[in-house]
Order: C-alpha cells, then structure tokens, then sequence
C-alpha cells in the first residue's frame, strides 16, 4: 500500500480558503468539490484531505487519526495537545486581547483585579493573568465573546482581534494583547519514517512558495558607471545578472529583492541613474 500523508484543515472559516490556497500554490491539485465535501484526495501528491472542525484538527493530529493539520496557534495553546509545529504559514494572523468597554478607563491589567472576563479561550487568558499576578473569575463561553459586558455577564472579554472593527461596533475597545498567533502546519509524534519524508517534501515546496511572496525580481537599466553602486544594493540570491545593452555604455541589471526593502532603495536607485525599472512576482523561489 502506497504512503499517504492525511491533512486536516478547516471546512470553514478564517483558515479555510488560505489553507487550500496555499497547497494549490504548492502545486498540490484536489479531487472533488463542493463546500460540504469532508474529505479529498490529491491526484498528484501523496495525500488526502479531512475537511474539520477547527476545534477539532489538533486532537484529530494529536492521536494519529490525521498526519497533518493546519491550526492557528491560539486554538493549538487553548487545546493543549501533543503535536509538534512542523512549519509558520504567515497567514490568518491576529491577537488575542483583552477588551473592556470604551466608557472605562483602563490602566494595566491589574485594573481586572477581582472582576469577570468572558472568553472562548479560558486557559490561555488564566495563564496570562496567573503571570500577571492577576485573579479574575473566568467565564467561558463559546461565540457572542463581545455582547458580554453590555448584558452584565462579564467587565471585559478576552477574544480574538483582527481589525478591530467587532470590538467597536459592540462599545468595547482593545486594552491589552496577550497572544499573537498565525496559522501553523502541526504534525503527529506518530509519523513513521515514510510520512516524515512526505513531510519534508511538503515543507520544501512550502518554503519555496513563502520565499517567492517575500521577494520579487528585479529589472532595470543604467549607466555602465553605476553597475558597482547598484549590484551593492540588490546583491540577490549570490549577485546580480549584468547584461550589456545594445546602446553603448548601458547595462541591464537582474536581482532579486525583498519586498520590504524595495520602497526604502528605491530612491537610491534612481539617484544612481537607472532606469525602466520592472518589479515582477516571482512564482516559486527554491533557496
């Protein structure tokens, strides 16, 4: 029988649509469609995947009954399960805050001393304000976090945080994060010695797709005077490609450069004279 790596992902939600989104940039295509399928398999990859419950990816990795999972790190802390973090996604990232209502005014957390917060992640929120020295009474509850305070169930709840907007539209505002999370790729402690290889092979072609969003490739053309100055500031992956042109004395320059440093050399490059500069996504990048 053929090695088959099983990953859990979200049938719906946050992490969904960007969990499929970034293993059909892997190159990994699914069988099927539909939103109510549970489960797909991969015609060209060793895989197949179970479409869960968010709630339920971890424990479903922790005991064995799936390979893999895509999970944001604060349902994998508030679950307490024994998976191992096989690789950062650098999606669905939030936070997860304490909020209290806009009409208080909100100090430090020791403010909480003695009072009620709501929320849907109980342990993660008692253990910050164990190690704050804090005692609160915790209720917890599922759903509906940010109604809390207005219907006199809690002071303040701790929930997850986005844009912020939630918060508003229900009087509250954000007073203290706890938690930062983004999605992670969990892996069982069962995974034999063929899985791990699968793995590994997944991880790469991971890492080649998160590469390529980093960086984006380079063109441009400038005087053959100011090739030295400019390879100095994109050096690339090893160095720049220089070609001549066919006017005399110009050259065209190739690299490689990171998104973020892109607008901050920018200004440096036209000073040094280039010229129709291009900046072009860059689908796969293997390191």
């Amino acid at each position: 029988m053929n090695t088959i790596l099983r990953i859990s992902i979200q049938k719906s939600g946050r992490l969904s649509e960007d969990s499929l989104r970034l293993f059909k940039e892997c190159g990994i295509e699914l069988s099927g469609g539909g939103t109510g399928r549970l489960k797909a398999q991969a015609t060209n990859f060793p895989a197949e995947f179970l479409f869960l419950r968010d709630d339920d990816i971890a424990g479903y990795v922790a005991d064995g009954v799936a390979d893999l999972g895509v999970v944001g790190q604060n349902v994998l802390e508030e679950s307490n399960k024994s998976v191992s973090i096989a690789k950062l996604l650098g999606f669905g990232k939030c936070r997860l805050s304490i909020a209290v209502p806009r009409s208080d005014e909100y100090r430090s957390i020791q403010d909480l001393e003695g009072k009620s917060i709501a929320t849907s992640y109980p342990r993660i929120t008692a253990a910050y304000l164990a190690n704050k020295g804090v005692r609160a009474d915790i209720h917890e509850i599922s759903g509906s976090v940010e109604i809390a305070p207005s219907i006199g169930l809690a002071s303040a709840v701790c929930d997850i945080v986005s844009s912020g907007s939630t918060l508003l539209a229900n009087g509250l505002k954000e007073a203290e994060p706890i938690f930062y999370s983004e999605a992670v790729l969990v892996a069982s402690p069962k995974l034999s010695e063929e899985k791990q290889t699968l793995l590994n092979q997944l991880i790469f072609r991971i890492e080649a797709v998160q590469a390529a969003k980093n960086n984006k490739y380079i063109l441009l053309n400038a005087p053959n005077e100011a090739v030295e100055a400019i390879a100095a500031l994109l050096p690339g992956m090893k160095s720049p490609t220089v070609l001549p042109l066919a006017q005399s004395g110009w050259s065209s320059i190739h690299s490689v450069i990171n998104e973020n440093e892109f607008w901050e050399k920018i200004a440096s490059l036209r000073e040094l004279g280039a010229q129709g500069i291009l900046v072009v996504p860059i689908e796969k990048m293997i390191l």
